[in-house]
This record gives C-alpha cells, structure tokens and sequence, in this order.
C-alpha cells in the first residue's frame, strides 16, 4: 500500500509512528505540515520513510497559506497516487487532506484539536465539522474525543480507539526495594504551558515543602510559563527544594521515573496521555487531574489517585496523604504497571492502526 502520513510537526510521536510503519511493507511518504515554533524530536526521520517535499513543511503554519498548502497538496497526491492518507490534527493537517478531493482518509485526532482547537471560534469549529463529515474513519487515543467527534459529525460506525501507548521493554518498572523514608521525590514532565497546569502544581508543591522539608520536585521540560512557575517556587521559599531537569532525551527518561516516588499529571487538557503511561509502565503511582480521558486510565486507590482539575488545595491534601501512606506504592506501582500491560503495550496498539488501515480502504 501506498500511504501518505501528514502530520502538523515532527515530534517523538510522529518518530513512534514512522518508525513502526518503517517496518511494515507499505511505501511511507511522510508530509510535513509546518516546522516550528518549537521541534522537541532530535533524531532523523527514520530510514524507508519518504520525506516529500512541497510548499508546506518551511515555517510554521499560517491560514493565510491555506489556499496555497491545498493546491500544492492536490498536486503531490496527484503524484504520489496513495490508496490511504493518514492525517491530522484535525483543523490542518486533516482539513486540507479532505479539501484535496482525494479518498480515503483516515483522520486522527491529536487530542488538543478536539479537547481545546474546536473551541477556539467558529472556524475551528467549521473546519472540524467539515473534515469529520468528509473523513472515510477516524481513530484517537481516548474515548471521550471519539465521543465529540461522533458530536462533530463523524460516522460513529466508521471510528476506532486506540491508546498509542509506550515501549514496555524500556519504560520498566522500578525496584522499590531502594525506596527509604528519608526523602519523597515528586515528579512531573508536563510542558509549561497553561493547558497543562504545572503552575497549578508548583503552588500545591508550596503548601506540601513548607510542611515537608522532606520532600523535593522534580521538573522536567519548560515552556511560556517559565518565569511565572520559578516565581511562586521563589516566593513560597521551596525553590530549593525543587530540581529542574530541562529536556530530556527518550532513551535517558525512564531513569527519571525511576527516581520518583510520584508522577503527577495536573493537565485540564488531555487525551491518553503517553507521558501518564510511561509512569504507569515503570510502575510509578500516578497522581492526576480528574479530567475524562484521566480517568480512563487511573482508578483512584488502586493505581493513583485522582484530584479535582485546578484545586490547588485538593492537590496538596492528596500528596500530603500519599507521603503519609507511603508504604502503600510498591503495590499501587505493581498495580500502575498492570494498567500498562494490558492496555498501553505500543506494539500490540500498533496493530489495531493497521487495522484502522484496512477498515478505511473497505469504506471507500
């Protein structure tokens, strides 16, 4: 089969993508939206995959080129004769692959363009209406955006969900046996941006240090809300307490989990989260906002915990109460590990995209 895989950037989970499709006998072109603002995947585009070049994929995306994106990706499909596109985000990427003419597409939600995008004004909601109607069958990583896409306008008979899940060879579990009461180190990789309230966090982390001089934060990434986040570490006087990781490599980001005795995830916008499940295959327990596609994965008591999304308060209470219980993670962490191996194994996952692959090309 012939594929075209259109995606926004180039990011680890484009890399996750292509590199599995790599090894299937199909022919990959891979069709780059935009480059920037921010790339967060080092390594190369992997080998058997075909870069196209084209008008897109220079700079980052602005509507004003939309005219001249849609003409000059009619015109590679022309050239390329695929039998299946795979695109997405749903407002770009998956837009412009519908406003081609060419069928069948499978359109993939990335999460963000059906939990924050389709809110943004009218023609975001216009774009995903129009694409979702015109899409051959959608997948996504959770069921509560399959849901607003039957909302949308998708076919609910032509849709598939799968988590995307992780490497359960190198997300291993962690060995408890060196756990001490000594110090209990909390950790977060969350971008610093506001759809994922790590600033939200990093005040909770002020009520717990101020109470626990015992326990530290372990922060990794960055992002726009930088300055505000040091700032309240600062002014709580905790900033001592907190180590900051910067970026970190796949290869070296089990290592980190390892190190914690707690992930938490205190995103307001989420689909599966692939970071929530790198920390439940290294058996981390995981403590996270209870928004819907949170709760799809953590069973509060059993392998986390849940608190009300924003509640700084709530979120604090709920660390206080995990380091009080402490002797509790080794089984919340076996249970964590669990989850993940039933339902976040990205070789088994994968399979059910090929599948998705078949099921479009039998509605066209």
């Amino acid at each position: 089969m012939r594929l075209i895989y259109f995606s926004l950037d180039y990011t680890p989970h484009d890399h996750r993508f292509l590199a599995a499709l790599a090894e299937t006998e199909h022919q990959v072109y891979y069709v780059r939206l935009q480059v920037g603002p921010r790339q967060s995947e080092s390594r190369p585009v992997p080998e058997n995959i075909e870069i196209v070049q084209w008008a897109g994929g220079q700079k980052p995306f602005e509507w004003r080129d939309l005219p001249k994106l849609t003409f000059d990706f009619r015109r590679l499909v022309k050239k390329i004769k695929p039998d299946l596109i795979h695109a997405g985000p749903i407002q770009t990427c998956a837009f412009i692959a519908t406003l081609s003419g060419f069928r069948p597409i499978l359109t993939m939600s990335w999460g963000f363009d059906l939990m924050k995008d389709v809110y943004r004004g009218r023609w975001w909601e216009f774009a995903t209406r129009y694409t979702l109607k015109r899409s051959t069958y959608f997948t996504s990583d959770a069921q509560v955006t399959r849901d607003t896409a039957v909302r949308y306008g998708m076919n609910p008979e032509k849709t598939v969900v799968f988590p995307w899940g992780v490497d359960l060879n190198h997300f291993t579990p962690k060995d408890w046996s060196l756990i001490t009461d000594n110090c209990f180190t909390v950790f977060c990789n969350r971008s610093w941006e506001p759809n994922y309230g790590v600033d939200v966090l990093a005040r909770a982390f002020v009520r717990v240090a101020q109470q626990r001089p015992d326990v530290s934060l372990l922060l990794l990434g960055g992002g726009s809300q930088g300055p505000v986040i040091r700032q309240i570490f600062e002014r709580g006087g905790v900033y001592e307490q907190v180590t900051f990781g910067g970026t970190v490599n796949n290869r070296e980001l089990p290592r980190y989990y390892h190190m914690a005795d707690l992930y938490i995830s205190p995103s307001h916008v989420d689909g599966s989260s692939v970071s929530l499940m790198e920390a439940l295959a290294c058996g981390l327990p995981c403590l996270v906002s209870d928004i819907p596609a949170n709760k799809e994965w953590v069973f509060d008591g059993k392998n986390g915990w849940l608190f009300p999304d924003g509640n700084v308060e709530a979120l604090a209470g709920k660390i206080l109460a995990v380091i009080e219980n402490r002797k509790s993670l080794p089984e919340i962490g076996k249970n964590a590990r669990q989850v993940a191996e039933e339902r976040a194994d990205w070789q088994k996952n994968f399979r059910k995209l090929l599948q998705a692959y078949q099921s479009t090309l039998e509605s066209k």
